[in-house]
């Protein structure tokens, strides 16, 4: 049997998860009306059930996040609630709370959120054993280490390769509920990561002013997917449940048509949904909103992930400025740009910065306000006007079923029947005089004209039979009739016919690969210190949250290395750097300050409050 390979789509809401299904989207992930980690994310119940109706359609799936973690006053209404996804149809959870695994379920198949520490193939066999179905792995493994995993276990693998990149491990910070009491893990992040910060060393001296110097490039391995695909990986998760559509449906369609050519030459694989997707619009990530792209560590430590100079998007790469022409600019590839687009470009003061054009002639941009920026000074469209518009339109991309029709005749008049791509049947029958055509002549080309006219309905008419004992007359009334008769019934025919996978979690205790966890596995509950204690650890430190001790704390810890990005790092740099940082590196923003410290043998840094004491790594 063929290995199914999924892309799976964020969600807002119901818009943006009935575009993402259009886009070609095998799954589409979406929140609930509570315990999401999008707190501006959530759905109602409704509008669950409506995409869960529309997805099944083309046999893909709705998985909702409840991936925060859970306070005991939470834990009832959090078990209600998944009943009540169950009910209407949902396919799965994506879960980070191990309290879950203690509730009385009904048998929903769970996801463990990359926030559950799925970096390790000794927990993630662990998840496995206890009943998880799928684990979104860490973002900051590498091939080797993801092969590691998918050869110790059989369990499902998903894999984020698009999208914006929490610069702690797999989300797991505890920054901005220290700073502002905003906890991440409730969905509430303020995205402290993404502030400007001077760089201090050991001597007091400022070393970098005013810069980004967490914020890191957003995700892209859409390049890896053969490997990643050798490597066990089966669903491709795009990140993005607060970006706008036009983003969603530019991921999706690249995504869909960079899959489908790898799936077209690899017979081995299939996709894991029904429909075939036309588009309106050429694709391109750097199109919609990105701060350029880094493959992080899929391929090892071997350049720099920052993006210092702005965390906004920094957009689709133009040219160089050519010159300040009187009041427009003259752009290297100035033709692509249009009326209404956004730009952006780095000043003098290594600073984002962007203007609007206003209009563009004779292959001369002229701004809403001219800016001094120096000749050679690259430029980036950040608002693609023309794009967007295109983009937008509900038809962009268009989702269509595959069948065939057949119009035949019996006793009592007529038959059309409808099969489609996944081999479902519909039959209908037309109680009907048999009259010859005027002059005995074949309407047979009228009759498949009518009967392709599918229009907003999900098939596609590629096969068109009619078989005739005579020429027929049958008016048109009647073959659109039979036409959306039998569509109208197929779709009922796919929906009764979809096959939910349904998992019971039967409470297990095998041993947890460790016996003591720290705050970083987030319990907050009595039913998740239960469930850790069923299998065996021994001490449990309560979550970030319940005991936060300001000022002494360690708030990240990150692959991400400032050392590195400033080539002054020990092991990559010993070679060619000419001097030593003094340490501890300081990160400050007005009342916020942060030391750094540099674990060298596992390359980690971690992000401590300012009062915090530890000892430094000798290189």
């Amino acid at each position: 049997m063929k290995k199914k390979i999924e892309i799976l789509a964020p969600a807002k809401d119901l818009i943006h998860g009935i575009a993402a299904i259009n886009s070609g989207a095998d799954a589409v992930y979406i929140g609930a009306p509570q315990f999401g980690a999008r707190s501006n994310a959530h759905n109602s119940m409704e509008d669950v059930a409506a995409l869960v109706q529309y997805a099944h359609l083309f046999h893909a799936q709705v998985f909702v996040v409840m991936n925060t973690i859970l306070y005991d006053n939470e834990l009832e209404t959090c078990r209600q609630m998944i009943w009540k996804l169950y009910d209407i149809g949902v396919d799965a959870l994506i879960i980070q709370d191990m309290a879950i695994m203690e509730m009385e379920l009904p048998p929903i198949v769970l996801h463990a959120s990359t926030q559950a520490n799925n970096r390790d193939a000794n927990n993630i066999k662990f998840l496995k054993d206890a009943g998880i179905k799928r684990v979104v792995l860490a973002r900051e493994l590498n091939l080797h280490q993801i092969k590691e995993i998918s050869d110790a276990t059989d369990v499902e693998l998903e894999f984020f390769v698009t999208g914006a990149l929490c610069v702690s491990f797999s989300g797991n910070c505890y920054m901005s509920v220290a700073n502002g009491e905003r906890s991440a893990n409730r969905g509430s992040c303020a995205q402290n990561c993404r502030l400007p910060y001077n760089l201090i060393d050991g001597h007091g001296d400022t070393l970098i002013k005013n810069s980004h110097l967490l914020s890191i490039k957003d995700f892209d391995v859409t390049d890896q997917i053969p490997n990643l695909i050798e490597a066990g990986i089966c669903s491709f998760k795009i990140e993005g449940r607060l970006k706008d559509i036009v983003y969603v449906k530019n991921n999706v369609s690249f995504l869909r048509q960079k899959l489908d050519t790898f799936l077209e030459e690899n017979n081995a694989y299939t996709k894991a949904s029904s429909g075939s997707c036309t588009y309106t619009f050429d694709s391109a990530l750097n199109r919609t909103f990105n701060r350029g792209y880094t493959d992080y560590f899929v391929n090892e430590r071997h350049s720099s992930i920052g993006s210092w100079e702005s965390p906004k998007s920094k957009g689709q790469y133009i040219g160089k400025l050519i010159e300040t022409n009187g009041g427009a600019y003259k752009i290297e590839n100035g033709h692509l740009l249009n009326n209404g687009d956004g730009l952006c470009f780095i000043n003098e003061n290594n600073e984002a910065d962007g203007i609007y054009v206003n209009k563009v002639e004779n292959g001369l941009a002229y701004p809403n306000v001219l800016k001094e920026i120096k000749a050679g000074t690259f430029i980036y469209r950040n608002n693609d006007a023309a794009f967007i518009k295109i983009v937008e339109r509900e038809d962009s991309a268009v989702r269509k079923i595959n069948t065939s029709l057949i119009l035949t005749e019996n006793e009592s008049g007529f038959e059309l029947i409808a099969t489609d791509e996944d081999g479902y049947v519909s039959t209908v029958n037309l109680v009907h005089a048999k009259e010859q055509t005027k002059n005995n002549l074949s309407i047979e080309d009228n009759i498949k004209t009518q009967l392709a006219k599918t229009g907003f309905t999900p098939y596609t008419a590629n096969e068109i039979t009619v078989h005739f004992s005579e020429n027929w007359f049958l008016p048109i009334s009647k073959i659109n009739e039979m036409r959306r008769t039998v569509y109208e019934q197929l779709s009922e025919i796919r929906l009764a016919n979809y096959k939910r996978e349904e998992h019971q979690i039967v409470k297990t205790n095998h041993p947890f690969p460790i016996d003591q966890l720290d705050f970083t596995y987030n319990v907050s509950n009595k039913m998740a210190r239960k469930f850790y204690e069923r299998h065996g650890v021994t001490e449990i430190e309560k979550a970030f949250e319940l005991q936060w001790d300001p000022g002494k704390s360690r708030v990240m810890t990150t692959k991400y290395c400032i050392k590195y990005e400033l080539e002054k790092c020990p092991k990559y740099h010993k070679d060619t750097m000419e001097t030593k940082l003094k340490e501890p590196l300081v990160l400050k923003q007005g009342e916020l300050e942060y030391k750094l410290k540099f674990n060298c043998k596992p390359c980690e840094m971690e992000i401590w409050e300012k009062d915090a004491e530890f000892e430094i790594e000798e290189d």
